[in-house]
């Protein structure tokens, strides 16, 4: 696949989805959605891939928008990023520069995000007269908790990376440069678990947020029932028994 705004990569089970426009500090526009809506669903319809790195060329991750009060147009935008929220693999942010504005939407609908210690994390719309309209008034405080997400968003109050991991923004943080390397690794950890185990945990988690815990928890149950049916299941609890290394293939 050749797009403009990104690149896709691949090594073993790991895609990489690179934010590749450095020079303008990695915008979030029109022709970038529609090229990530067309590149989520390559991976996501591939069962070889058991999960995905969102990097980004430059120094910055992503500044936002190019321009106040120019957002993207198009189905994409309808639901901004909601096509990287739903792939089927866990998806993890690699943060090594400053993420703003929509750059920080960018990243809060992926399910892991490591930060470099010094980025900066920021949604300072509110002081151009904008607001958040790619799905950070929704995700922020369901990460952070209300209180801290009023912060950030009526405030515009930045966060450095080492902050953001103790509000629980970011999973885990690392100095400049290293930041790519604990991405893999978690990214291989991913890889070598149960693939089917793995996409049915996600989805309990993502589509329960938006259910009633009773319903949330049936959701749950009825997702193991499926997984106990196979084949990976089995040869989990074979593996176990025989105190062995599993061999996955994902049926």
């Amino acid at each position: 696949m050749r797009f403009e705004t990104l690149a896709v990569a691949r090594s073993g089970p790991v895609a990489e989805i690179r934010l590749n426009r450095a020079a303008r500090g990695n915008p979030i526009d029109a022709p970038f959605l529609a090229e990530l809506a067309e590149a989520t669903a390559a991976i996501h319809d591939d069962p070889t891939i058991l999960a995905v790195l969102l990097t980004a060329e430059g120094a910055c991750f992503s500044s936002g928008r190019e321009a106040a009060g120019e957002g993207p147009a198009g189905a994409e935008a309808s639901l901004p990023f909601r096509c990287l929220e739903l792939m089927a693999q866990p998806v993890i942010a690699v943060i090594e520069g400053d993420a703003t504005g929509a750059g920080l939407e960018l990243a809060l609908a992926c399910d892991l995000r490591i930060a470099s210690e010094g980025a900066l994390l920021a949604l300072p719309g509110v002081a151009l007269g904008q607001m958040p309209s790619a799905g950070a008034t929704q995700r922020l405080p369901r990460l952070v908790g209300r209180a801290k997400a009023a912060e950030m968003i009526l405030l515009g109050v930045p966060l450095s990376g080492a902050v953001a991991v103790a509000w629980g923004l970011v999973n885990h943080i690392a100095v400049r440069g290293e930041v790519r390397a604990v991405a893999e690794r978690l990214a291989a950890t991913i890889a070598s678990r149960g693939p089917l185990a793995v996409r049915y945990a996600k989805e309990a988690m993502l589509r329960g947020l938006d259910m009633p815990l009773d319903q949330a928890l049936r959701y749950e149950t009825d997702l193991t029932v499926i997984l106990q049916t196979t084949a990976d299941r089995a040869e989990g609890v074979r593996a176990f028994v025989e105190k062995r290394p599993p061999k996955f293939e994902g049926r």
